[in-house]
């Protein structure tokens, strides 16, 4: 497998060649060891003017890559993804202003939008390969997990929503697809419940790298990572009643941590199930 980290080092330089490129951020499982065969480099490139097309692609061209996508700028951001010395790169590039703001929302208006807690994380945990006191100083504005955003996350999702009140009947009527959407619902809201007691930023909208998170997590239900896996993987009864037994035990959690939450509106909506009408 080829060195990942040595190659993204390579690569950041031909970035960093261009003086609108105020700094790069290996992001990603690489920056973090959790890499596998199956990993790519993340690389987050900050510019101090927007990015021209051709300036985008000049360190492709040097480093002989094949673009596989080249977007435009959408949603703030510039991204394209290439294949260089057999290793896949996706490369998302920012504006400098634009990740400062995206800080701020995160750490000082307690935005709870997983994209944004993303950029957050990606700079907390990644590695700087240029522009280190740049990015070293944006580290140190998110050092701190604030108090109002674990408080403003966890309100945001102690609420399971009313098609998880559903489970039982589409249980009963093996509507399969709309249930495992719901379990991923609800592994979803207790995922972000978990990062938030432990005062982490979302690494992923998605939820990816599940395990590795759960792991680095001190505040959590006994053996969480092997029942949120086993959720996809057995029987969809026993499914049902591992996610109602962690979901419980994620509220004793809260209540220990965060004991002046009200959680008693959100433990009666949880527990709530669609009526039966056996007499029909």
């Amino acid at each position: 497998m080829a060195d990942l980290k040595i190659l993204a080092e390579q690569l950041a330089r031909l970035y960093a060649e261009n003086p609108k490129v105020d700094g790069v951020l290996l992001g990603g499982s690489v920056s973090r060891g959790w890499q596998d065969r199956y990993s790519d480099i993340e690389l987050l490139v900050f510019w101090n003017e927007p990015p021209a097309d051709e300036e985008r692609k000049t360190p492709i061209n040097k480093s002989k890559g094949t673009v596989l996508d080249f977007h435009p700028y959408e949603d703030e951001e510039w991204s394209e993804t290439y294949i260089t010395e057999g290793v896949k790169l996706e490369i998302s590039n920012f504006l400098t202003a634009t990740i400062q703001r995206s800080i701020t929302d995160t750490v000082e208006l307690f935005d709870t939008n997983p994209e944004t807690q993303c950029i957050a994380a990606a700079i907390q945990y990644g590695s700087p390969l240029t522009g280190e006191s740049l990015i070293n100083g944006m580290k140190r504005r998110g050092h701190d997990y604030p108090d109002g955003l674990r408080r403003a996350v966890i309100r945001a999702n102690v609420n399971f929503g009313s098609r998880w009140s559903n489970r039982e009947a589409l249980l009963y009527r093996k509507d399969l697809l709309m249930l495992h959407r719901v379990m991923a619902d609800a592994e979803t809201k207790i995922m972000s419940i978990l990062f938030a007691l432990n005062r982490q930023y979302i690494v992923h909208p998605g939820f990816k790298w599940q395990r590795n998170s759960l792991e680095g997590m001190a505040i959590k239900p006994e053996n969480i990572e092997g029942r949120m896996e086993s959720v996809f993987l057995g029987n969809p009864q026993d499914a049902i009643k591992i996610l109602e037994e962690i979901i419980r035990e994620v509220f004793i959690l809260i209540g220990k941590e965060i004991p002046d939450m009200d959680l008693s509106e959100a433990i009666i909506q949880t527990g709530r199930v669609r009526p039966r009408n056996d007499s029909r």
